[in-house]
């Protein structure tokens, strides 16, 4: 259990997601300038690729932290401990699938045959698109991260052995996910800046990972009397 926590504390710590979405994407993509945004990816294509690679590290540790928060629960309730780990691994299958798409964008803006072969207009379309369906798939598997966020937040609170405010925190979290991801098809005119404060649960739970996970003991196995 405490190989499990500290595993998936530093897997959360040293996940380039941040980098990539906050750092490099903005200098990269600019909104309703598809133009300029195939200029700056052209122009720039380590830096893209470098920001392709950053997803990729981060969904493959999801493969990781999956598996560790699995077996660090497994005592509270071994089938819903396995049911969230699947879901996470279920989010992360349909993040892989809509980050080939940027795959995809990086070899039509580096194969000079496809310019010719669709021209600049529509290439600049099936650039826009592809980028587009990357985020379109990215915020449909985040309602499945907001649902493994929920379970996983309900084995923390009835644990025992993790603070059971951390739990509510990540139900918080989780919902707070599935309500801003639902957003674009429920209610698109709503106005949820506001969530942002719920998705501070799992920095508190990589902190409490790392800080803690140490010092968790091994569940004893209960010893049975010999039969007479």
């Amino acid at each position: 259990m405490r190989q499990a926590a500290l595993i998936a504390g530093f897997a959360y710590l040293l996940s380039p997601v941040t980098t990539a979405e906050f750092s490099i994407m903005p200098k990269l993509v600019i909104p309703g300038n598809i133009e300029q945004t195939v200029q700056n990816l052209s122009g720039h294509s380590g830096l893209f690729v470098a920001a392709i690679l950053c997803y990729l590290i981060t969904f493959l540790e999801d493969v990781v932290i999956a598996w560790a928060l699995y077996v660090l629960l497994a005592p509270v309730n071994k089938s819903l401990s396995l049911l969230t780990a699947w879901f996470r691994l279920v989010y992360t299958a349909i993040a892989l699938v809509g980050w080939l798409n940027l795959v995809s964008v990086h070899r039509l803006l580096t194969t000079p045959d496809y310019l010719a072969l669709f021209g600049t207009s529509p290439l600049h379309a099936q650039i826009q698109l592809l980028l587009r369906s990357f985020r379109d798939d990215w915020s449909v598997s985040l309602i499945i991260f907001g649902i493994h966020l929920v379970l996983l937040g309900y084995l923390i609170f009835r644990s025992g052995y993790i603070h059971w405010v951390i739990g509510i925190l990540l139900i918080i979290d989780g919902l707070g996910w599935v309500t801003d991801s639902l957003q674009p098809y429920l209610y698109p005119k709503a106005h949820l800046g506001f969530l942002f404060i719920t998705f501070f649960g799992e920095l508190v739970f990589m902190l409490w990972l790392l800080i803690m996970g140490w010092r968790l003991k091994e569940p004893v196995a209960p010893v049975y009397p010999a039969p007479s």
